[in-house]
C-alpha cells in the first residue's frame, strides 16, 4: 500500500494528524521568546506560532480540514497553563475547568467522529480555495488559518480574568459554570439528533425539521455560540473584567449570524430541495417556533 492509499485510511489519518499536533504545540512553545512578561502575550504568540505550523502541513498534505480539530484542541494547552501559572482555589479551577475541557473533548471527539481521513476535506475550504493559486493561499492561510484562530485566542481571553483572581468561587461563577455546561449539552443533543437522522437513507437529501431543529436551522451553533458567551459569564464573575470584554463573545456572534450560518444555508439550498421552505419558516439560529 503507497502511501497516498495510506492517507485514505481514517485511522492512519488521525494517527499522523495527532503526531503533527503534539510536534506543532511542543516546537510552537520551545519557539517562544524569553523575555515576554505578559502572560496572554506569550500565549498569543504560542497560538499563533502553532497556526501558522499548521497552515504548514495543511500545505504539505494539500488539506486544510487538518486545522479543524485546531479549534477545540488548543484552547486545552492555554487553560491548563493559565491553571498552572496562577494560584487559585480547587472550587474556582474545576468550575472553569470542567466545561473547557468537557467542551473541548466533545467537540474533537465529535470531529474525529466524521473527518474520514486526508482524502476529505471541508467542503467550505474547498470553495474558499476555488481560485487562483495566490489568492487561494491568501485565502487558506488567513481565512481558514489565522483568523479562526484569532477569533478563538480572543473569545477566551476572559478566563485570564477568573484564573488570575485569587478568590473562591461565587455565585455568579457558579451559574456562569452552569450556563457553559448547558450550552455543550445543547450542542451534544443537537448533534445526535441529526446523527441519527442522517443514519437513515430514507432521508438522504431531505432536511431534518424535527426536535430541536424544528425551532432552529443551527441549534447546534446556538450551543457552540452560548459556550463563549458562558466564557464571557465566567471571565466577568471575577469581578475584575473590563466592560469592553463583552466584545469578546459578540465577535463569536457575528461570526456565527454573518458567516458560518450563512455558509451552511448556502450548501443546503443546493443539496436539498425542501430547504428554501424551512429556511423561509425557520429561525436561523435562537430557538422560536417556526413559522408555519
Amino acid at each position: 500500500m503507497n502511501f497516498s492509499n495510506l492517507l485514505k485510511n481514517k485511522f492512519f489519518s488521525l494517527t499522523i494528524c495527532l503526531l503533527i499536533y503534539i510536534f506543532v504545540f511542543w516546537i510552537s512553545y520551545n519557539l517562544l521568546p524569553t523575555s515576554i512578561n505578559s502572560i496572554w502575550i506569550k500565549i498569543t504568540i504560542w497560538h499563533l506560532y502553532a497556526t501558522c505550523f499548521i497552515y504548514l502541513f495543511s500545505v504539505l498534505f494539500n488539506n486544510s480540514s487538518l486545522y479543524d480539530p485546531f479549534w477545540s484542541v488548543a484552547p486545552i494547552p492555554i487553560v491548563l497553563y493559565l491553571s498552572f501559572n496562577f494560584t487559585n482555589s480547587v472550587e474556582v479551577l474545576l468550575l472553569v475547568l470542567t466545561p473547557v475541557l468537557f467542551w473541548a473533548l466533545r467537540l474533537t471527539y465529535n470531529w474525529a467522529l466524521n473527518w474520514n481521513g486526508f482524502h476529505h476535506e471541508d467542503f467550505r475550504y474547498v470553495d474558499l480555495k476555488d481560485t487562483n493559486l495566490i489568492k487561494a493561499q491568501f485565502n487558506n492561510f488567513f481565512g481558514i488559518h489565522i483568523i479562526p484562530t484569532l477569533i478563538v485566542n480572543i473569545s477566551l481571553y476572559p478566563i485570564l480574568f477568573i484564573l488570575s483572581t485569587k478568590a473562591v468561587g461565587n455565585t455568579y461563577l457558579y451559574i456562569a459554570s452552569i450556563f457553559t455546561l448547558s450550552a455543550i449539552i445543547l450542542e451534544t443533543i443537537a448533534d445526535n439528533q441529526m446523527r441519527f437522522f442522517r443514519s437513515n437513507e430514507d432521508n438522504k437529501r431531505k432536511t431534518m425539521r424535527y426536535k430541536l431543529w424544528k425551532y432552529s436551522r443551527h441549534p447546534n451553533y446556538l450551543g457552540e455560540l452560548m459556550f463563549w458567551f458562558g466564557i464571557y459569564f465566567m471571565g466577568i464573575s471575577s469581578l475584575t473584567a473590563p466592560t469592553i470584554l463583552i466584545i469578546c463573545p459578540l465577535i463569536m456572534l457575528f461570526l456565527f449570524v454573518f458567516i458560518s450560518c450563512p455558509m451552511m444555508d448556502k450548501r443546503s439550498l443546493k443539496n436539498r430541495d425542501d430547504y428554501e421552505d424551512y429556511m423561509r419558516n425557520t429561525s436561523q439560529l435562537f430557538l422560536y417556533p417556526p413559522k408555519s
